[in-house]
């Protein structure tokens, strides 16, 4: 009998603790907050305050603020402002306060965003410093090929490319393809390298490597090169050496508009209603378009008839001159040297005109001719000297170009 009530008793005890263990509440274990690191501090350490600068801010008046006193706020200005130019603050930009965490919000830190890929920090954590920091940044490559359909800007933007680079590709091909003929059907390649802040924030094309474009059925490639190493700009030559660069580029404007009226012995003028020559190309644009000379020189004549409109005549050399006609502004004087691709003027449509266009007109040995059929002269050839260095540096990028052209366009 006693066995038996012992034996009971444990039993009971038993299931009392598994009851117990049932009912005990399970406390979930709380992880860790993320570590956040940004400006080379750890915002899980401060309550951190995000703002822009308003009109009328200062770096004083934001001190003011803090409740630093103004003894305090004197001492931070005096001593940051060899490292900080503390005028250059300006309204739109972004500025981020770090304080401490406990009641009293004492002001730690202050990070103003100069640009994209700048700030300036003022630590006030265990001495009054302020310097300087830039934000990391990733390069990568790319290459692509791909068809003309629209505009050059929108086939990049259709392909997954910044726009941007259409200007890269304009100015390389400036003097060898006419872009405001270009077509439906026309192909590209482009190796390339893009620039990223905090490998996130794109911040445009760094640098191009290799490229070709076909138009006309005329494949043209292009690799930047350095005859000299130490120099600091770079030519592009085709696969054979042959420098792109002509004397002349290939219009007076960017790429994007269009041409409205060619060179012709016999055109019927739109304002005076009677047959003429028309010794000119006319490139229609929006009025205030900057006007490019096409070739370096001397400004040779600057002026206004009631022909011409407001005008710039430049000379090239003893063979050559161009003038741009109808501009709204003219920006340069006579006797001025200019360099090629430098901004001469505005579009107009001032003098005999019925639209904002620039008509440009061009001399070969004082004769007026049609700069779209004339075989320019080239810049300065490679030397020969320097060609085996190329050949090695561009036939791997040619070889990569058309290796992922074939496999674009498989006919």
């Amino acid at each position: 009998m006693k066995r038996l009530s012992s034996l009971l008793l444990l039993l009971i005890l038993v299931v009392a603790c598994n009851e117990k263990e049932e009912k005990k509440e399970v406390v979930p274990i709380k992880k860790p907050d993320p570590i956040i690191m940004e400006f080379g501090f750890k915002l899980n350490d401060y309550d951190v305050v995000r703002d822009t600068i308003d009109r009328g801010d200062t770096f004083g008046s934001i001190l003011a603020q803090q409740n630093l006193g103004e003894n305090k706020e004197h001492e931070i200005t005096e001593k940051v402002r060899d490292s900080f130019n503390l005028r250059n603050i300006r309204v739109g930009k972004a500025y981020t306060m770090l304080r401490s965490k406990d009641s009293a919000k004492v002001l730690k830190a202050f990070i103003y965003k100069a640009d994209i890929s700048h700030y300036y920090v003022v630590d006030l954590n265990d001495s009054i410093r302020a310097y300087k920091k830039q934000l990391p940044i990733t390069i990568k490559r790319r290459t692509i090929a791909t068809e003309i359909d629209g505009s050059l800007s929108a086939t990049l933007s259709n392909a997954g490319v910044q726009p941007s680079l259409a200007q890269n590709l304009a100015d390389i091909y400036a003097y060898s393809v006419d872009f405001f003929k270009i077509q439906k059907g026309d192909r590209f390649a482009v190796t390339f390298n893009e620039k990223y802040i905090s490998d996130t924030i794109y911040a445009g094309v760094e640098s191009l490597e290799a490229s070709f474009f076909i138009h006309k059925g005329k494949k043209i490639y292009a690799f930047p090169f350095k005859q000299d190493p130490n120099a600091r700009r770079f030519d592009y030559y085709d696969e054979e050496g042959k420098v792109l660069k002509n004397m002349f580029l290939k219009a007076p404007l960017k790429f994007g508009y269009r041409i409205s009226s060619k060179f012709s012995k016999n055109r019927f003028h739109p304002v005076q209603k009677r047959f003429k020559a028309h010794k000119g190309t006319d490139y229609a644009a929006a009025t205030g378009t900057p006007i490019v000379t096409t070739a370096s020189g001397v400004v040779e004549r600057t002026g206004y008839t009631a022909g011409n409109g407001n005008y710039v005549k430049v000379k090239h050399s003893a063979t050559y001159s161009t003038q741009y006609l109808h501009m709204s502004k003219i920006l340069v004087r006579n006797g001025q040297r200019v360099t090629q691709g430098e901004t001469i003027g505005k579009v107009g449509s001032t003098g005999l005109a019925t639209g904002p266009h620039v008509c440009y007109r061009f001399w070969k040995n004082g004769v007026q001719v049609d700069p779209l059929a004339q075989k320019l002269p080239n810049s300065i050839p490679m030397l020969a000297k320097f060609k085996p260095r190329f050949m090695q540096e561009m036939t791997p990028l040619k070889k990569e170009l058309d290796s992922i052209a074939a496999i674009k366009f498989k006919d």
